[in-house]
């Protein structure tokens, strides 16, 4: 597959765009002033979604928390620094939260909803107190804010207390780093070193530098050529990586909860990386040669498109390395986020070169080029084995894609890639007009179809389970039921529900004239759904039955169902 700019910007765009961090003490909390102004419309700052307020009192501080409706506070996210030596503070006394399991940590944790107080007992010979509080939330709708830090100035005589989301200026001098972290840069950019080679071996990254390994030895033969291309290759690799700290830096600026690894909460994100995987597997297997020349870089060392292709290479290697996080590289990203801009991006930078460095080895040292095995026959076979950890990959992202969205989504991508597929055939075919524009036209629905699933996804109507109970009450008080049996195996059940069940007429008709939807779901066996389906001399579904109000017998709708059939149905059967 020939990589375009364009291709280039639209990958780094996405990439750049969701990235978050999934360490957990791994975040930025320092936000411009301008934040508040072009922050998401839909979540509130952090500051207005947690308000502190201190009172003072003799050797001891009660922080209280107003917390805004539909957000919460994590209680062992708390963390209190004292600022100066001759201050000593004992341990915090919490109130009790409330359980809930946490899809954030994956975990159950203790939260607080509305408000909660801490007290903070404290000794000093001081007049002032100088306090760092850390504090960490979500919001319900799926954000999770970074931690927030927060420093106290107490005038202890007068109990005055100044609160600000700045660090004093004493703590944020370039040179002071030990304020914010106890590693040194020197030790933070060897994680970074460390971290990015190790990238090399995860199994999105590795296949794509071994291919250009063994193209590399085959083709590159000079001296000359081996160098060039080597910095060409890290050229790309450390580009990238800039780039998406240089983005990542503003967005977070802007108040955007963003680092390493969260792109991976965007379904359309996830969705292009199992396109991508997908691809590059199939030209691995050797079944796709376009997919090949994703790989097989450099072929010709003196043309400019073999050093387009060589940087081209490092641009893909970041971009496929995206779901994944090598050790070392939790210290490293957690530290580069916290520091100034120049630091942070310095710290990407040597993340890039960690994942360009074995290639840098293999270019210039001579003696690495000619230990590794000669080219023969067994290099296509090994070209080919790489593809499964490829493949494997792509399966795993399907499944957070299927756990992001639903099975309805995780279907259609699975859909997407057997066009993608048919596509590509079809265009291999022959190249005539006709031929092409009908692959052209499938590829476009392969890549259409996931992105349709997720923006056009209908929410059915509210509805109960079925039971022959309910029914009986329902009935009982003569109020009009629509029974919908159906089963997730059912094609026929699901495009009525997809076409005439899940419009907003339908659904919006049965909410205002009071009809009770019951839903019986025959996915697996259920005797009480099978009795209802032998009363009406059924031995499967779909089965649509719909009560009038008042007494009555249920009327049968048709198995295939279109809207308008269903609105008159509901309205005859509303009185």
């Amino acid at each position: 597959m020939k990589i375009t700019m364009r291709n280039l910007l639209l990958s780094l765009a996405l990439l750049s765009a969701c990235i978050t961090a999934t360490a957990e003490n791994d975040f930025l909390t320092n936000t411009s002033s301008w934040a508040n102004d072009i922050a998401s419309p839909e979540f509130v700052p952090v500051e207005q979604a947690y308000n502190l307020n201190v009172v003072v009192e003799d050797q001891r501080l009660l922080l209280n928390w107003t917390i805004r409706d539909g957000y919460y506070l994590y209680r062992d996210r708390f963390k209190f620094g004292s600022m100066d030596a001759n201050s000593v503070l004992a341990a915090p006394q919490f109130a009790s939260g409330l359980v809930k399991w946490d899809d954030y940590f994956e975990k159950e944790l203790e939260v607080y909803y509305g408000q909660t107080s801490v007290e903070l007992p404290f000794t000093t010979d001081a007049k002032r107190l100088s306090l760092q509080i850390e504090s960490q939330g979500c919001a319900d709708a799926g954000l999770c804010y970074p931690p927030y830090k927060q420093w106290l100035d107490i005038d202890l005589e007068n109990r005055i207390v100044e609160i600000s989301s700045q660090a004093p200026a004493s703590s944020q001098q370039p040179d002071k780093i030990g304020k914010q972290s106890s590693l040194p840069l020197a030790l933070v950019l060897l994680f970074a070193l460390a971290g990015g080679m190790i990238l090399n071996l995860m199994p999105c990254v590795f296949p794509i530098l071994s291919i250009k390994v063994l193209s590399f030895t085959m083709n590159h033969k000079t001296d000359r050529s081996r160098h060039i291309h080597g910095l060409v290759y890290t050229a790309g690799v450390v580009s990238s990586f800039v780039l998406i700290a240089v983005v990542m830096l503003s967005l977070r600026a802007a108040g955007e909860s963003i680092g390493w690894g969260f792109q991976l909460q965007s379904p359309l994100f996830v969705i292009f990386l199992i396109y991508l995987f997908f691809v590059m597997g199939l030209g691995l297997s050797g079944y796709l040669e376009i997919g090949s020349s994703l790989m097989s870089v450099g072929q010709n060392s003196q043309s400019e498109e073999g050093l387009r292709s060589s940087f081209m290479t490092g641009v893909l290697a970041t971009t496929v390395a995206s779901p994944c996080t090598a050790p070392f590289m939790g210290p490293a990203l957690g530290f580069a986020v916290s520091q100034s801009s120049t630091i942070a991006v310095l710290v990407f930078a040597f993340l890039g070169l960690g994942m360009a460095l074995p290639f840098i080895l293999l270019a210039w040292i001579p003696g690495l080029t000619k230990r590794l095995p000669k080219p023969g026959p067994w290099m296509d076979l090994f070209k080919q084995f790489l593809a499964f950890p490829i493949y494997l990959t792509a399966v795993w992202l399907l499944w957070v894609a299927g756990r992001q969205t639903s099975i309805d989504v995780a279907a259609a991508v699975v859909i997407g890639l057997v066009l993608l597929v048919m596509g590509l055939w079809i265009w291999k075919l022959n190249t005539r007009p006709m031929t092409r524009i009908i692959a052209a036209a499938t590829l476009a629905a392969a890549l259409a179809v996931p992105v349709f699933a997720i923006s056009e996804a209908e929410v059915e109507p509210d509805f109960l389970t079925y039971s022959p109970e309910l029914l009986a009450d329902l009935r009982a008080d003569n109020q009009p039921v629509f029974i919908n049996l159906t089963a997730d195996w059912c094609i026929t059940c699901l495009v009525n529900e997809r076409i005439a069940l899940s419009s907003n007429k339908v659904k919006q008709l049965m909410a205002d004239r009071g009809i009770n939807y019951l839903k019986g779901d025959w996915t697996n066996s259920d005797p009480q759904i099978t009795e209802l389906l032998e009363r009406f001399n059924r031995s499967g579904v779909p089965l649509y039955l719909l009560y009038p109000r008042g007494p009555g017998g249920a009327e049968i709708l048709p198995q295939i169902l279109t809207e308008s059939m269903v609105i008159d149905a509901l309205n005859k059967a509303a009185g």
